[in-house]
């Protein structure tokens, strides 16, 4: 009975998940143009030549995924804790139980997350323009700001050369000298570009929100009476966050930070709105990568092989987030 009552749900999965992702699957390993029968046997297999491109071959292909994941690594390596940071923060603030004006102040929060990314994209760009906004309002601290959708500078890079440690211009020695999959260790310790910060901002603006709520549901599970005895001992607030709520929260924590990080590594509409991989390729991702090898260039196969080499990426990355997570309890002694 229970296998009847669930059939419906398992044959929805199977027939729009299971399936095209093995059919996706197949496509990788040919030569597809998009236009023909992929099942058809006329499609010229190609076997694992797509992958070979991408990960171990000379070229073009392989230095355009390498950029595209040094891109993806460090949005994720800045989005993720900033945005769990702040939706965590947002949560504790709207969770007060004296706080006025509770509920408005959760549906500001959340706001952004209900918004089109689409319309939020195209408002950044007005903000972030030379003569945007942003720029404006530095300029009345006597700082001016960048071209930011068109500077590729990488921020670390940035930071080092105005220290005078390194000359960004002419980099040398083992930065310039040593190359993993066709970059140089100076193009994968620049940083992310001053554009890409700008998407991270977004990023974070609009999916903190969201998280907040999931961290609030959590926060208003906890036990006041836990609460109240380590009160009653004498704990300040941050002992309270450190010892009572962290751990408390530990489980929630875990699926912000999954969910954060799968949905980082799969970014694509802001970057398809506010700069199709420009400038320099320095926000190029490897979602979008994906589609416009498909859809751009015409080439399928390969188009699907950058998607399932992010899908392992990901795989890998979820699975150390979860070593990293996993509570570490003490094995009991035997006795002699």
């Amino acid at each position: 009975w229970g296998w009847l009552f669930v059939s419906p749900a398992v044959l929805v999965l199977g027939l729009f998940l299971v399936l095209p992702t093995l059919m996706a699957l197949w496509v990788s390993l040919l030569h597809w143009d998009g236009q023909s029968n992929p099942f058809s046997g006329q499609t010229e297999f190609a076997g694992l030549d797509n992958y070979r491109a991408l990960l171990t071959q000379d070229g073009l292909d392989r230095t355009l995924f390498a950029t595209s994941l040094r891109n993806t690594f460090y949005y994720v390596l800045l989005t993720v804790p900033l945005q769990t940071v702040l939706a965590l923060s947002l949560a504790l603030i709207v969770n007060q139980r004296l706080l006025r004006g509770r509920g408005a102040l959760r549906t500001a929060f959340f706001f952004p997350a209900v918004t089109s990314s689409i319309a939020v994209s195209t408002i950044f760009l007005f903000l972030f323009q030379g003569s945007g906004a942003v720029n404006a309002v530095l300029s009345w601290i006597g700082v001016k700001g960048p071209n930011w959708f068109n500077d590729p500078r990488g921020v670390f890079s940035l930071l080092l050369g105005g220290l005078g440690i390194v000359d960004t211009g002419h980099p040398s020695g083992a930065l310039a000298g040593h190359s993993v999959m066709g970059l140089s260790w100076f193009e994968w310790l620049s940083g992310p570009s001053v554009a890409m910060c700008t998407i991270i901002l977004l990023a974070v603006w609009t999916t903190s929100g969201t998280f907040m709520l999931i961290f609030l549901a959590a926060l208003q599970d906890i036990p006041r009476e836990l609460e109240e005895a380590a009160a009653m001992e004498g704990v300040n607030r941050f002992q309270m966050l450190r010892y009572v709520i962290l751990p408390a929260l530990r489980p929630v924590l875990f699926l912000v930070l999954t969910l954060g990080l799968i949905a980082t590594w799969q970014v694509f509409d802001q970057v398809y709105v506010m700069s199709q991989g420009a400038p320099g390729n320095t926000t190029l991702t490897p979602a979008f990568l994906s589609y416009s090898t498909a859809f751009d260039n015409g080439d399928f196969g390969q188009g699907a092989a950058i998607a399932f080499v992010l899908l392992v990426v990901i795989l890998i990355m979820t699975t150390l987030q979860r070593l990293l997570l996993r509570e570490r309890t003490a094995r009991p002694r035997r006795n002699r």
